[in-house]
Order: structure tokens, then C-alpha cells, then sequence
């Protein structure tokens, strides 16, 4: 295993234990809230009120044919331009500068 597994186990059997002798000295009141504020959160989190989950969805609107035309004719006009190239390709030239070239100026490692 590798050192990672066995921090995480290691950090689980002790949390394991602390919870384990917490719920042997503790009185009932003090085991039931907790579980009872961890499932109320679990509960909302698993099924959210309407009011909420309504927010998180956008309503859902159903385009015109006047715009789902001029959406369709947008596309196919991109579609027989993009056949055409909008650059033209040139071979690689390199054009030389005025300056003469010296050895020394040439890095050694490039």
C-alpha cells in the first residue's frame, strides 16, 4: 500500500474510535440532535423545495420559425464559406537582415 492508504486509514480507525467512545459516555440528547440536524441536511440536499430547484432551471422557451429560419440560414451560410480559405498559404521565407553574422553572437545552446 502505498503512504497515502495508510494515513487515510489510519485517520479513519481513529476517528472511528473518537466517535465510538464519544457515543459510550454520551447521554441521549447529545447523540440525537446531531443525527437528527445531519439527516435534515441530508434530506435537503437530496431533494431540495420546489422553490429552490425551480431557480437552478432556466425555463425552457421554444424558438419561433421566423427565428429557427434565419438560425438555419446563418449555418448554411457558414457552412459553404467555411469551404473557402481565408488565408493563403506561403512557403516559409526566411529574408536576411542587414547585419553580417559573427560566430560569437550565436548562442551556444539554442
Amino acid at each position: 500500500m502505498n503512504k497515502q492508504a495508510i494515513l487515510f486509514w489510519t485517520f479513519i480507525a481513529l476517528a472511528a474510535v473518537g466517535v465510538l467512545t464519544w457515543l459510550g459516555n454520551a447521554s441521549p440528547s447529545r447523540i440525537i440532535i446531531p443525527l437528527v440536524v445531519f439527516g435534515a441536511v441530508f434530506l435537503l440536499y437530496k431533494y431540495p423545495p420546489r422553490r429552490w430547484a425551480n431557480k437552478a432551471k432556466s425555463p425552457k422557451i421554444k424558438p419561433s420559425a421566423r427565428t429557427m429560419a434565419k438560425v438555419k440560414a446563418q449555418s448554411s451560410a457558414r457552412k459553404s464559406s467555411g469551404t473557402s480559405k481565408k488565408r493563403k498559404d506561403y512557403p516559409f521565407q526566411v529574408i536576411q537582415g542587414q547585419k553580417g553574422k559573427s560566430d560569437e553572437d550565436i548562442p551556444k545552446y539554442h
